[in-house]
């Protein structure tokens, strides 16, 4: 969180780079971590309804089904067959926990981990592996899927209508900030003024 006053703003990481992040924890057996961050990318969840998952929300299942913590609204996710596919092999090398668990629980598994533990794991991860983000934190993950779908829709007005959707804010406006495309699009124009 920032201070009074200053003003962050939390990166992305190319796609590519975030795929071989996620295999390379998932060598290295860092399986929480792996479908932690996978999660986060496939999903665009929020770090809050990541954390509060089950298993049961996500083994053996073709669409994730929540209520939003922070808005309370109601969503289906589909899970697509790269994430089924981490999913199962996480569930099975973390020894097929009980279905009514927490997926995310601290190393005692008595309780879910919280969200600042995790931006300090994070660091320490990108770090170790050499993912470059700027101000990394959870929401690198969700933005990284902002920035993949608009990035696989040809970074058309549609993909940032859909995203607008599937983050629940008030207009594209909104997530154009958020995604930081308004900033690009206005360091171009001074980057296409030449002599």
């Amino acid at each position: 969180m920032a201070l009074k006053g200053q003003h962050t703003t939390t990166g992305f990481i190319q796609w590519n780079n975030l795929t071989q992040l996620i295999l390379k924890l998932q060598r290295d057996g860092e399986h929480k971590f792996s479908l932690l961050i996978g999660t986060g990318a496939f999903t665009g969840l929020r770090i809050s309804d990541t954390l509060g998952l089950t298993w049961s929300q996500l083994v053996d299942k073709d669409v994730i089904e929540l209520n939003e913590k922070k808005t309370g609204k109601f969503r289906k996710i589909k899970i697509n067959k790269d994430l089924q596919s981490l999913i199962r092999s996480s569930y099975l090398a973390m020894n097929q926990p009980n279905l009514d668990s927490l997926v995310f629980i601290n190393k005692y598994g008595s309780k879910q981990i919280n969200v600042q533990w995790v931006n300090v794991k994070l660091k320490e991860i990108f770090s170790k592996y050499s993912v470059k983000t700027a101000n990394a934190s959870t929401h690198t993950l969700r933005k990284s899927f902002g920035r993949r779908v608009w990035e696989l829709a040809n970074y058309s007005e549609k993909s940032l209508v859909l995203l607008s959707e599937i983050f629940n804010h008030s207009n594209i406006q909104v997530t154009k900030r958020y995604l930081g495309i308004k900033e690009t699009e206005i360091f171009d124009v001074y980057d296409s003024l030449s002599i």
